[in-house]
């Protein structure tokens, strides 16, 4: 009698283990296919950019209707025009105005900062692509290592423009550096400013909307990286404006 109960517990035994065990391993299999989830099905790119858009647009002009001012964190002066105004999500947080953040925003571990762009006429919530900008910070690294260890010279080679070259990555012992694009998912080639600042020369993509919306001839006047704005949910990082010289966009000094 005692040695069926004792075979009995010891079969119960064996089964909880053997529960558990398939237990746990399921909780392990789903963190590590957490950790090797695939970019396109991440948190952060299942909702479309237009959408996480739209709702930040709407908080917008709702704070902007209530207060008056725009929900932007300071900058100064020096700022690029499509870096500076930066929305600030705590205060329309604060003001519930948003009941949380995109999470492909950087304030949640996403890759684009939000930004403003036509903040006095008509106030537009636009991304700035954070890898971009972060790729273009390590070659200005290089630059600026570079220019430490030659006596303030710039690692340059062909001139492009008045002010501006294509940086010679053999001087830097490095391979030719280039940026993927967020509006054709090319690569782009990067300048060198004389003043030492390294930029990412969206010529091509300027040429290639201007031919698609069929623009053949701009006002001079016109900075022609509004083209890239007007026609994507993107803002041009890292860059100076472009205007239409000898029928192409050219590169200008601020």
């Amino acid at each position: 009698m005692n040695h069926r109960i004792g075979n009995a517990g010891s079969g119960m035994f064996r089964l909880l283990k053997h529960v558990l065990f398939i237990a746990l391993f399921g909780v392990m299999l789903g963190t590590l296919a957490g950790c090797m989830y695939p970019d396109n099905l991440r948190k952060e790119n299942q909702i479309p950019p237009r959408d996480q858009l739209f709702i930040v647009q709407h908080a917008i002009d709702e704070f902007h209707k209530a207060t008056g001012v725009l929900p932007i964190i300071n900058s100064t002066m020096d700022t690029p025009l499509y870096e500076k105004y930066k929305i600030d999500f705590k205060k329309l947080m604060e003001n519930q105005y948003l009941s949380s953040i995109p999470a492909n925003a950087y304030e949640q571990g996403g890759t684009n900062i939000y930004v403003l762009v036509n903040p006095e006429l008509k106030p537009e919530v636009k991304l700035m692509d954070l890898i971009s900008y972060q790729d273009v910070g390590d070659i200005q690294k290089a630059v600026d290592a570079y220019r430490s260890a030659h006596e303030n010279q710039l690692p340059t080679g062909q001139p492009v423009a008045p002010g501006f070259y294509l940086p010679d990555f053999g001087k830097m012992g490095m391979k030719q550096g280039q940026i993927r694009s967020v509006y054709s998912h090319g690569y782009l080639s990067l300048l060198l400013h004389r003043s030492g600042e390294v930029v990412i020369d969206y010529a091509p993509e300027i040429m290639q909307i201007m031919n698609k919306k069929g623009i053949a001839s701009p006002p001079p006047d016109t900075d022609l990286r509004t083209y890239l704005v007007d026609n994507s949910f993107f803002v041009p990082v890292k860059s100076f404006p472009y205007y239409w010289k000898n029928n192409e966009p050219v590169v200008s000094e601020r």
